[in-house]
């Protein structure tokens, strides 16, 4: 990375003594790369996790649970952006994200000391579910504390370069969780991993945190808010100046709409729903998942700074607007083309033999128990919960009223059982039969059990899932100075870290949940991709008629005029 190293840093209307430009880049982006690290560590391990403290419910609510814990961290990661954002505004840019460092690492290094369910119950998914919320409440101040750390040292010509490298820092997170996950498993053994090696990953952040520290210590105030400070900006008020002011309103809800719906949909899909896709749907080895999405986040780290350098020449609307079209032109042929390469049987199952679930609708409910607690006891649901549970497409096919449900698989049948009035030994004992004779006549039709790693195209998997990376770095290398350069300096970590947060923790944080859920709603593999293509369209045709280009705009100047707080 090419930056100054002479013990200043450039800004947009001047020079500040401090340290290098390389050193704020580095170091703000390792600080943040230890915070991606922590919060990734769970997305990965959310299989193994939800065995360990959701080991009362079904398999497929488990796993739903789970995402849910996952997506909880996500959820309150805008009141974090609003408390840290308020003391970045009155306080400063260090101390700020110097706070949710510590916080990121105390929450995740409990994560490994927690008994599971086995030895306390339900207090191992409480606590668990604690430890969570305190990790999405420090992320949500951290990566508008770095952007903003950053964008206010760079020069305004390179700020899109210089700011996309903090966006590496999920990718490079990420990689670090997956390199130690895919050590240790190799190191302790699937069977031990599976068992207690999981949390050595959690419990090796406390050494990242320690050089976290150490690294950030280092740095200064930015320039920025040392000038807004020594030049008596008055009283501040983040809060009402960056939300109850039309100057600044406007652009937080056109930050949230044009860039961060599309963000959290498109970055998370690429991410985190193909990950579940192949794991739980595809039926592909974990391992082999790890080592694609591996190789996709290694493959990808330069692509943020590459998006960002080009968002320095083009323009940052561009360049997103490019990333957005891309994502919703490739979604769903993306994930067919993922099935026909991870899984070619499946593909082929599918086409040869379709199934069908003949059933009266009265009798069918959905496929989705957030609370462990529904029974599942008609002869529809217990037929959709076995070819749920086995990642199998359906199709629904309207029967007589009060008529037994039947799963027809190419030219095959197979009559489910009534299990209403059953008592719960009888009602084991006749899903177990279901499952026996459906599983068994899914073989039969050519349905593999799990997907056969001599038959799956490991580079054209690759390749699939490099198109929806190449769309969301185009998005996401661009955004930090595309979001920076929204708001004048008074309130920005205010105004740009709340619509930042709930891009990414409603929208993207729910997504791997949410569209599990419409999975098992619709009982189409496919029709979870919905939630994503839908907040992708309209960030796409919000961001052309709104989102204004504010690529070389010098920061002190943003809302000067008597439109304070507007770019110009």
């Amino acid at each position: 990375m090419a930056a100054e190293n002479n013990g200043t840093v450039a800004s947009g209307t001047g020079r500040d003594e401090g340290p290098s430009l390389r050193t704020v880049v580095g170091a703000s982006a390792a600080g943040t790369a230890f915070e991606w690290y922590d919060f990734f560590i769970f997305g990965s391990l959310t299989t193994i996790i939800a065995r360990h403290f959701y080991a009362d419910v079904g398999e497929a609510t488990s796993y739903i649970l789970a995402l849910l814990t996952f997506g909880v961290g996500f959820v309150v990661r805008p009141l974090g952006a609003l408390v840290f954002g308020w003391f970045g505004d009155k306080v400063g840019r260090k101390a700020t994200f110097l706070s949710t460092i510590i916080l990121m690492g105390a929450a995740t290094v409990a994560i490994g000391l927690l008994p599971d369910y086995e030895a306390i119950g339900m207090a191992a998914p409480v606590l668990l579910l604690l430890m969570r919320i305190l990790q999405g409440f420090a992320l949500g101040g951290e990566y508008g504390g770095a952007a903003i750390y950053v964008a206010e040292h760079a020069p305004d010509d390179r700020r899109g370069y210089l700011t996309s490298w903090i966006n590496t820092t999920a990718a490079l997170g990420l990689i670090g969780a997956l390199a130690v996950i895919l050590g240790t498993r190799a190191i302790v053994g699937v069977e031990a991993f599976d068992a207690w090696g999981w949390r050595i990953p959690f419990l090796l952040s406390a050494l990242l945190l320690a050089v976290s520290l150490w690294i950030r210590l280092k740095l200064h105030e930015s320039p920025a808010f040392k000038r807004m400070a020594a030049e008596g900006a008055g009283r501040r008020a983040p809060f009402k100046e960056a939300f109850l002011t039309w100057s600044n309103g406007r652009y937080v809800l056109i930050a949230l709409v044009c860039i961060m719906f599309a963000q959290g949909a498109v970055w998370y899909a690429g991410y985190f729903y193909t990950r579940f896709f192949m794991e739980r749907v595809l039926k592909v080895d974990v391992g082999t998942v790890d080592q694609l999405i591996l190789a996709i986040t290694v493959a990808s780290a330069g692509l943020y700074v590459f998006f960002g350098w080009l968002s320095d020449r083009v323009g940052r609307k561009t360049v997103m607007i490019g990333g957005m079209i891309l994502a919703l032109v490739a979604f769903f042929p993306g994930f067919h083309a993922l099935t026909r390469t991870a899984n070619p049987a499946l593909a082929e199952a599918q086409e040869r033999a379709p199934v069908v679930v003949i059933a009266d609708p009265a009798s069918c409910a959905v496929q989705f128990d957030p609370v462990g607690k529904a029974a599942f006891a008609s002869s529809c649901d217990i037929a959709k919960s076995v070819l749920s549970n086995a990642g199998v497409s359906y199709d629904n096919q309207k029967a007589e009223p009060g008529s037994t449900a039947l799963v027809r698989i190419g030219g095959a049948e197979v009559s489910s059982v009534e299990g209403k009035g059953l008592a719960p030994a009888e009602l084991k004992a006749a899903r177990a039969d279901v499952e026996t004779r459906l599983k068994a006549t899914l073989l039969q039709a050519g349905y593999p059990e799990k997907a056969d790693p001599a038959r799956l195209n490991w580079w054209g998997t690759f390749g699939v899932l490099m198109i929806f990376i190449v769309a969301a770095t185009a998005l996401y290398g661009p955004q930090a100075a595309a979001l920076v350069e929204l708001f004048p300096t008074r309130v920005r970590y205010t105004a740009m870290s709340l619509p930042y947060n709930i891009g990414t923790g409603w929208v993207g944080g729910l997504l791997p949940a949410a569209s599990f859920a419409l999975v098992a709603w619709s009982g189409n593999i496919y029709f979870g991709l919905w939630y994503a293509l839908i907040f992708t369209a309209v960030a796409a045709v919000a961001a052309m008629f709104f989102l204004p280009e504010t690529k070389g705009r010098n920061l002190d100047e943003i809302g000067a005029g008597p439109d304070a707080g507007s770019p110009r």
